[in-house]
C-alpha cells in the first residue's frame, strides 16, 4: 500500500525524522489560509498523487504570492495529473501538500528496502538526489553505495559512518545522519514497510539534514497490524479493478498487454506470464485465483478481467491441486453463461479432477478451446488474440 508524501511525512515526525512544515488543503482557500498559518511569503505548492516526477509534469509549484498559490491550487485540484510512472491517464489530484521553501545547499538521496537476495533490509546512499534513482543505478552504479543490516545485530554506527563519508558530510552532520537511519530503521521495522525512500535529502544552508520529500509503501500483508494505517488507504489512487479483486480475495494487477490471465497460485501466475511472452504475446493482467476457489470466484475473476477493453482473448491455467478443476470447470461455464464473455477462450486444466473438469467444458457447447500442455495452451491464446485484432482493425 502506498501513502502519500504528506502522510509520509507525517509518520517521518513520529520517528523523529526533519521534515519542512507543511499543511494539507483540498481547496483554493484552504491552500491560502495554509499559507497564512506557515508564515513567509514564498510557499511550495505539491499535488499529492502516488507517482514519482510531480515536478516535471507541473505537480510542484514554487508560488511568490497568495494569489499564485490560490492560482496554483484551481489548476490542480480536480485534475489529473500525468507523470513518467502514471501516464497517460494520469492520477487525481485531491489533496495539496503546502510547505515553505527549503535553501537547500546539496541534495542527497536515501532509501531502505527489503532485499530478497540477501534477506536483509538495504540501505541505498547517493550523492545524485533529485536524480531517478534507477536511472543512477543503470547509468552511474558507482554514485549509488549499499550498505546491508543484519537483522539480528541491527543498523551499526559503522555504517551509518561510512555512508556519511561517502556522501561527503561533516561530523555534526554524520551525527543527524546516525539519527535519521535510525529513525527510519525503527520505522521501517516496526510499520512493517516494503520501502521507505527519501529523495532528495537535503543539507539545509545551515547544514542541517531535512527529508524534503518522502515515500512509503506499506507491506499489504502486514496491514492487519496496523489497522490505523490502514485507514491511510487512498482508494483514488488504485486501479478500480485491483480494489474489486480486493474485495473478493483476488489477486489482481492490471497491465498493458491484450491477453487476460487467470491462474491459480502466484508462482504459476508468472510462468504462464512468462510463456505468454515467449510465445509472442503480451499479458493484459496478473490475476491469482488462489488455492480455494469457488465458482463463484471465478466468475468474478472473469468479470474483472474482462472489465480491461484492452482484453482480445483469455488464458485459464489452472493446476489442481488443493481446488478441484472440476469446480474450476463450473466456474467457467457460469462465467461463460453469465458474463457473455465475448472474446476467444483458451483453458489448459491440470491435476485433480483435471479430467471430469475438461469432459463438463466438452458438454457444455460452449466456445471454449482446450490444451494438453501449457505451451500449447500459451501458443493458442497468442494466436487467437492476435486473430481478434486483426477481426477488430478490418471492422474499423
Amino acid at each position: 500500500m502506498n501513502l502519500h508524501e504528506y502522510q509520509s511525512k507525517r509518520l517521518f515526525q513520529d520517528y523523529r525524522i526533519p521534515v519542512p512544515d507543511g499543511l494539507t488543503a483540498t481547496t483554493p482557500k484552504a491552500a491560502a489560509a495554509a499559507c497564512g498559518k506557515l508564515g513567509g511569503r514564498r510557499w511550495v505548492v505539491k499535488a499529492q498523487v502516488h507517482a514519482g516526477g510531480r515536478g516535471k509534469a507541473g505537480g510542484v509549484v514554487v508560488a511568490e504570492s497568495l494569489g499564485a498559490v490560490e492560482e496554483a491550487a484551481r489548476r490542480l485540484l480536480g485534475s489529473r495529473l500525468a507523470t513518467a510512472q502514471s501516464a497517460p491517464e494520469g492520477l487525481p489530484v485531491e489533496t495539496l501538500l503546502i510547505e515553505r521553501p527549503t535553501a537547500v545547499s546539496r541534495e542527497l538521496y536515501l532509501g531502505l528496502l527489503l532485499e530478497r537476495e540477501t534477506e536483509r533490509l538495504l540501505f541505498m546512499a547517493s550523492e545524485a538526489g533529485g536524480m531517478e534513482i534507477e536511472r543512477v543505478a543503470a547509468e552511474t552504479p558507482d554514485r549509488l553505495m549499499l550498505t546491508r543490516v543484519h537483522p539480528a545485530a541491527g543498523l551499526q554506527p559503522y555504517q551509518v559512518r561510512r555512508l556519511g563519508f561517502g556522501l561527503g558530510l561533516q561530523a555534526n552532520q554524520i551525527k543527524a545522519l546516525d539519527a535519521l537511519m535510525h529513525g527510519l530503521y525503527r520505522l521501517f521495522t516496526e510499520l512493517d514497510a516494503s520501502l521507505v525512500e527519501v529523495n532528495p535529502l537535503v543539507v539545509d544552508d545551515e547544514g542541517g539534514l531535512v527529508a524534503l520529500d518522502a515515500k512509503i509503501n506499506l507491506d499489504d500483508n502486514a496491514l492487519y497490524r496496523h489497522p490505523e494505517l490502514e485507514s491511510l488507504r487512498d482508494p483514488g489512487q488504485e486501479d478500480p479493478r485491483e480494489l474489486a479483486a480486493r474485495r473478493h480475495a483476488l489477486s489482481y494487477i492490471s497491465l498493458s498487454g491484450n491477453i487476460g490471465c487467470l491462474v491459480n497460485g502466484a508462482g504459476l501466475a508468472m510462468a504462464t506470464m512468462d510463456l505468454v511472452q515467449l510465445h509472442g504475446g503480451t499479458p493484459a493482467n496478473f490475476l491469482d485465483v488462489g488455492g480455494g476457489a469457488t465458482a463463484a470466484r471465478v466468475a468474478e475473476a472473469f468479470r474483472l478481467i474482462l472489465s480491461d477493453p484492452n482484453v482480445r482473448a483469455v488464458l485459464v491455467n489452472i493446476f489442481g491441486g488443493i481446488v478441484r478443476c472440476d469446480l474450476i470447470a463450473e466456474g467457467i461455464i457460469q462465467a461463460v453463461r453469465d458474463v457473455k464473455v465475448p472474446v476467444p477462450l483458451v483453458v489448459r486444466l491440470e491435476g485433480t479432477n483435471a479430467a471430469q473438469g475438461l469432459a463438463m467444458l466438452a458438454r457444455s457447447g460452449l466456445a471454449v478451446e482446450t490444451a494438453a500442455s501449457l505451451s500449447e495452451a500459451a501458443h493458442k491464446v497468442v494466436e487467437a488474440a492476435a486473430g481478434a485484432v486483426d477481426g477488430a482493425l478490418r471492422e474499423a
